[in-house]
Formats: C-alpha cells, sequence, structure tokens
C-alpha cells in the first residue's frame, strides 16, 4: 500500500519545521520506501508496517505539542510492488508521447 501523509502539532507556533523533520526521520529510519515533498511524505510497505510508522511519526511530533494534526491518503493494492515509483513513471512516460 501507498499512504501519503502530513502530520503536524497544533500550539507549536507557525514554524514547524523541526517537528516535522522528526516525523521525517522515524520514517526514513523505518526502511521502507518512502519520498518527501513540500506538503506530504508517502510511504510504501504493507499495511501494519506503515500504520506503525505513521504512528510513530504522530508520536514525535507530539513532543513538541499536545496536539496533532494528521492528514493521511492511502492506496490499498495488495499485490503491487514498487508503487511508489510505478505509478509517477507511467504518468511521466504519458507525458512524453
Amino acid at each position: 500500500m501507498l499512504v501519503a501523509f502530513s502530520v503536524t502539532p497544533i500550539g507549536a507556533g507557525e514554524e514547524v519545521a523541526a517537528p516535522v523533520a522528526k516525523a521525517v526521520k522515524v520514517v526514513r529510519d523505518s526502511g521502507l520506501p518512502n519520498r518527501t515533498d513540500a506538503m506530504f511524505t508517502t510511504l510504501e510497505g504493507e499495511w501494519d508496517e506503515v500504520m506503525d510508522v505513521v504512528k510513530r511519526a504522530c508520536e514525535a511530533v507530539q513532543e513538541d505539542g499536545s496536539r496533532v494534526s494528521l492528514v493521511l491518503k492511502a492506496d490499498i493494492r495488495p499485490g503491487v510492488v514498487d508503487a511508489l515509483n510505478t505509478k509517477v513513471a507511467k504518468v511521466e512516460q504519458l507525458l512524453a508521447e
């Protein structure tokens, strides 16, 4: 499955880069395929392992505030591998035609 998520502390002020970096570190340390952009981090793996990483990323952010906002979108397709790259590659291929 692919999970795109964004996690932000509430009540930590306008500058949230430091707590968000803690969450991204959790994702990167997980060893699962991932990609971070300006709005979301996308993670690929099996349901239980992906959701565990999301939970731990939320816990890391919560260290900087008592409340956390989580936005999550999931693409659940059993048996699909490397969707993190192949979905984008397909679009790029079509654009090049």
